[in-house]
């Protein structure tokens, strides 16, 4: 008896969870209470096996082996089986098959579930497990995809198999947030706590919000922190879904509908948008009252139930899925020129078959991936998925694609003439040609057909390639510059004189010549004053070219014209255009013509062109006339006595006063005068005078003073 005493003790906390005797209710309560506890109903335990493949265009029974397990009931009410996560609406249904005479079937089209009913008082478990095992799903769509899974439980609430949770829409026309909130919270489903919905995921987005028979409030609120959205309800209390407003982020999960939240007029809370208003099942905020009326008046709000601490382990429902075999995705795959390349395809389900033409034919591989036979053009091959005799919609082209490989064709070597730069082409039989200044540089230094150097002083190789649909050309091709340099020449001047032949001379050697004459050989001789010119081309590979130009310039033999003499001063005058010097001594020459002499006599002017191209002599007599005399008879300059005047035999000095009276004659027999006229002293005045020393010699011309 003590034994089992204990046990009932250490079970009393299960029993009081599973069979639902109130918390209130302990070991120790009294006997007298213990006998007013009215009986609890046992939750009955479901559970269901048939996870099969979809063949489109079929129906398939949804569950293969049902049982329902209830220790104090064969019957239930109702039964509630739901497409819950994947649902098309408009294509996907369920129906029930068969005779069912104690049962009716209802379809749900927008919350995809059917309920089975008693046509007259409560259905047997065994009645609604026949029925159960004969609900097929169908599809319209003649490719249909995606997985779908079937919730079949004993309560209305929308079971979602992925987190075990359950949803409930409650109308409350006009509620506001914060009651919604408390009445949710002090909702019970089969012992789990109510929350408003926090929605964390697609499929339960969906379940909740576009399978839901109405729009409500959720638990999510930014009213502690503008912007900054949380879940205020359920589990996630406190967690953070949205940061912003309609171009914001979230670090989670959020369904916002287009440009929500807008906070238009203190809106803290989220709610489920009605039906036809922007994204199904999204949401948009709302303040705590909404509208009063209209799509923004809330009509309700959405229970969650499950997670919650304390919450009982429930079986009140289970799931099978269907799988309908489809192709997920592919990638192509591209090489350059011809070979092999591997292709992938992933499906829903079954096995990936490949074809080589989109209908027909038998499949070549099977497999996630394909491996192609060597190919030099571009290639398209199909897959379709394969499971327990179903094919996958219409087959999906997988590409294989073989880019050709560029090909260069470049002129080389070029050659370059001294420190010089140079336009380098090549072509390309497609794709963008491409420069680069070393083999195994990543850069390009230019691109494009033309590429033209900087100056380049040495030789310098670069090296091309092209670049097509991500393919190299098959090696970079180089492009060598071979420097050479110009013929070592300068423009010359050459001095000659007129009538004298002059020898040009180019000045290299191993070279060809062509002058401005038309000549070809390395020297020409010329005799005329004109510019010539000869282009020096070097013989190497290069063969630079030079232009060298000689500036002839041809000097005259000069000619004396006079010999001005003006007191003491002597002026040479002589023509032509060479560069002359002059001299009287034959000795001494000096640039200017023009020379001061201090003794009369016999002298020969000499202009001599300096390049030796002729000297022209002449010979003139001076006689110098002393700039004053004073005949006072102290011994000093008392008499004018021209010097060199007795050297000419033919001389004569003839003296004028200023009105061009002849006063006197001076002749090599008569060298001096003495100041007077007949005897008479002339006046102290200027005098003057004019000298030829004979036939042929210029006249010299002057004066002198008289001074008393």
């Amino acid at each position: 008896m003590y034994r089992f005493v204990t046990l009932l003790v250490s079970l009393f906390p299960f029993l009081t969870m599973h069979l639902g005797i109130p918390p209130e209710i302990s070991w120790s309560t009294p006997l007298p209470q213990l006998k007013a506890i009215p009986f609890i109903n046992q939750a009955p335990v479901l559970s269901a096996t048939g996870n099969n493949s979809y063949c489109p265009g079929t129906q398939i029974r949804i569950v293969n082996q049902m049982s329902i397990i209830d220790p104090d009931d064969t019957g239930i009410d109702a039964m509630y089986i739901q497409i819950s996560s994947g649902y098309v609406l408009g294509q996907d249904s369920l129906t029930l098959l068969g005779n069912h005479p104690t049962l009716i079937s209802s379809w749900d089209v927008t919350t995809g579930k059917l309920t089975l009913t008693g046509s007259s008082g409560q259905p047997t478990y065994a009645a609604l497990i026949n029925a159960i095992q004969n609900i097929v799903f169908s599809n319209t769509s003649p490719n249909p995809s995606g997985n779908r899974t079937f919730s079949i439980t004993v309560g209305q609430a929308n079971f979602l198999p992925s987190n075990g949770h359950y949803y409930q829409y409650v109308p409350a026309l006009g509620i506001t947030w914060q009651n919604a909130k408390i009445a949710a919270e002090n909702s019970t489903y089969y012992g789990l706590q109510g929350y408003l919905a926090t929605i964390t995921a697609d499929d339960e987005a969906q379940l909740s919000g576009e399978q839901a028979s109405g729009a409500g409030w959720i638990g999510g609120s930014d009213e502690e922190t503008e912007g900054v959205w949380k879940w205020m309800t359920g589990p996630e209390a406190g967690t953070i879904f949205w940061n912003g407003g309609p171009n914001g982020n979230s670090p989670n999960y959020a369904k916002w509908n287009t440009n929500e939240p807008n906070n238009l007029g203190n809106e803290d809370y989220a709610h489920i948008t009605a039906p036809g208003v922007g994204i199904p099942g999204s949401w948009n905020d709302l303040s705590n009252t909404g509208d009063v009326s209209g799509n923004y008046q809330p009509k309700g709000y959405i229970v969650e139930y499950g997670g919650m601490p304390g919450d009982p382990i429930l079986q009140i429902a289970t799931s099978t899925t269907l799988t309908i075999p489809s192709i997920t995705n592919v990638t192509g795959a591209s090489r350059c020129g011809s070979g092999s390349v591997t292709l992938t395809a992933n499906s829903t389900s079954g096995l990936v078959k490949w074809y080589s033409q989109s209908s027909g034919g038998t499949p070549i591989a099977t497999g996630n991936s394909f491996v192609t036979p060597n190919l030099d053009q571009n290639t398209t091959y199909y897959v379709d998925a394969f499971e327990a005799g179903c094919f996958s919609g219409p087959r999906t082209p997988v590409i294989a694609t073989i880019n050709p490989i560029p090909e260069v064709t470049v002129n080389s070597p070029v050659s370059i003439c001294g420190a010089n730069s140079v336009t380098l082409t090549a072509s390309s039989t497609l794709g963008t040609i491409q420069w680069f200044a070393n083999p195994t540089d990543e850069n390009a230094i230019a691109t494009g057909s033309n590429f033209t150097t900087p100056i380049l002083t040495q030789n310098t190789t670069y090296y091309v390639s092209a670049l097509a649909n991500s393919c190299n050309a098959a090696s970079r091709i180089p492009v060598n510059i071979n420097f050479y340099e110009f013929p070592d020449i300068e423009d010359e001047t050459i001095i000659s004189c007129l009538g004298s032949t002059s020898l040009l001379d180019a000045g290299v050697a191993n070279a060809t010549y062509l002058w401005s004459t038309g000549e070809t050989t390395r020297t020409i001789e010329v005799n005329s004053g004109n510019n010539y010119s000869v282009t020096v081309t070097l013989l190497n590979p290069g063969n630079c070219s030079k232009t060298k130009t000689f500036t002839l310039t041809q000097y005259e033999s000069p000619e004396i014209t006079s010999i001005q003499i003006n007191g003491n001063t002597v002026h040479i005058f002589a023509t032509g255009n060479g560069m002359y010097e002059y001299s009287i001594d034959g000795i001494y020459f000096q640039d200017s013509p023009v020379f001061q002499l201090i003794e009369g006599g016999l002298y020969t002017a000499i202009v001599r062109e300096k390049n030796n191209c002729g000297t022209a002599t002449q010979n003139f007599k001076l006689v110098l006339v002393p700039a004053f005399f004073s005949p006072n008879n102290d011994g000093h300059n008392d008499f004018l006595e021209p010097k060199g005047l007795s050297l000419f035999p033919e001389a004569r000095l003839s003296i004028f006063n200023r009105y061009g009276k002849l006063i006197k004659v001076l002749t090599p027999n008569d060298i001096n005068w003495d100041g007077r006229l007949n005897g008479k002293n002339l006046p102290a005045d200027d005098y003057w005078y004019t000298l030829k020393t004979s036939d042929g010699m210029p006249l010299q011309k002057g004066h002198f003073s008289l001074v008393r």
